[in-house]
């Protein structure tokens, strides 16, 4: 068997593409005319180009996302999972992920499991999603799983959604603050410098401020910006190391006003990650491993490392939560409440849930907060900019007098 990349019309006149299996052209051909798929252009792909075409291109979360959904809608229907990734194939709107699953494919079809073919694309499908759906196929329940895994990247995906959306505003506000900002001090100043030394005088402290500026920054703008590379790679340098990583997290916790939010963002990442892996049926320390390395957080990862240690010397998870003091206590009293129950991932999902709409009110409370003080600083600036420039013309005027 060969793969075929083809390029078709379909019963609707739908021009897409994707691949198919045949022994041969001819057969491939058939075997999509049979599917009432027009083709117009169709070629051998060997697995040399499908590895090259996995590692080209780009991949967006919403893609994988789609990709899973799929993945759990498809095994669900019942198809056996070598069909299910070849539909997934056909599908793809985007060529990279399509190249991926024809890859995973074949080495489905040469006895591989899914998870373990998924699991040579690291950077496109994380631990946490392998590990998943290899835990759904030791139990035979890859579908309710795969949905599972389904639901949770979605959620991601809108939770960053609904991040950009609410930071667009006060980056445009602010983008606009700084273009007028250069623009008076790169463009009207150096103009008004002539105009300001025909008054004579002495000037006033805000223009000569202003003046020692501009001349600064139309002069010695080349140190400004080595100043900036120099800031930007000394910072990915020290983030780079762990003693960097650790306390640039610890102060993302202690910022006033956003900290409370990115805390309980972080705690309602690893609550969903944790619930769907438990789900899913891989064992709880490494689900609590897991989980921690996908909180995004180095601060909250020493946390969750101490309830890992805990958990494996048999204290109950909660209790190993409440010494490792880095979880809320809405959090731990839940989880008491799954240990109990026997249905910890229920209580998990209800945490994150809740925790989603905490963080959901916080970020509007930061917008609605930011995009005044932005407002404020702007007209602050300009304000500053044009009393310096008046200032030296009403002297003037009371001299002539």
């Amino acid at each position: 068997m060969s793969t075929f990349a083809y390029t078709a019309l379909d019963s609707v006149g739908k021009r897409n593409s994707g691949f198919v299996d045949a022994a041969d052209k001819d057969a491939a051909i058939a075997n999509l005319a049979n599917q009432g798929r027009m083709v117009l252009e169709i070629r051998e792909e060997t697995r040399k180009t499908l590895q090259k075409q996995a590692a080209s291109g780009r991949i967006s979360r919403g893609d994988v996302a789609f990709f899973t959904r799929r993945l759990a809608d498809l095994s669900a229907a019942g198809l056996p999972l070598d069909r299910v990734l070849q539909v997934v194939a056909e599908q793809s709107e985007s060529p990279r992920l399509a190249a991926i699953a024809e890859e995973a494919l074949g080495e489905v079809q040469r006895g591989l499991p899914v998870s373990e073919a998924l699991a040579m694309h690291p950077k496109i499908f994380p631990e946490v999603f392998t590990q998943t759906l290899r835990a759904g196929e030791a139990s035979g329940q890859f579908p309710e799983v795969a949905t599972r895994l389904a639901d949770f990247q979605e959620k991601e995906v809108a939770r960053r959604g609904q991040i950009v959306s609410a930071l667009v505003y006060p980056a445009i506000l602010s983008f606009t603050a700084v273009s007028v900002v250069i623009f008076l001090m790169t463009f009207v100043m150096p103009k008004l410098t002539a105009v300001f030394d025909n008054l004579g005088g002495d000037l006033p402290v805000t223009t000569k401020m202003l003046l020692a500026a501009t001349n600064f920054i139309t002069h010695d703008y080349l140190f400004i910006i080595a100043g900036i590379v120099a800031i930007v790679l000394v910072y990915r340098g020290w983030v780079a190391t762990e003693l960097g990583a650790l306390s640039r997290d610890a102060m993302m916790f202690k910022l006033p006003l956003a900290g409370p939010v990115i805390r309980k963002a972080v705690v309602s990442r690893f609550a969903r990650t944790l619930s769907t892996l438990v789900y899913g049926g891989v064992p709880i320390l490494e689900s609590l491993h897991i989980s921690g390395l996908s909180a995004g957080n180095r601060t909250f990862q020493h946390g969750a490392k101490i309830v890992e240690d805990e958990v494996r010397e048999g204290r109950p998870i909660a209790e190993a939560m409440r010494n490792a003091g880095q979880f809320p206590p809405v959090l731990t009293h839940m989880v008491a409440i799954g240990e109990e129950t026997g249905d910890l991932p229920k209580m998990l999902n209800r945490v994150s849930d809740s925790l989603d709409f905490e963080v959901d009110n916080g970020l509007r409370r930061l917008t609605s907060l930011v995009e005044p003080i932005i407002v404020l600083i702007m007209g602050t600036i300009v304000g500053f900019v044009v009393l310096s420039v008046l200032l030296p013309i009403m002297q003037a005027q009371e001299l002539v007098k």
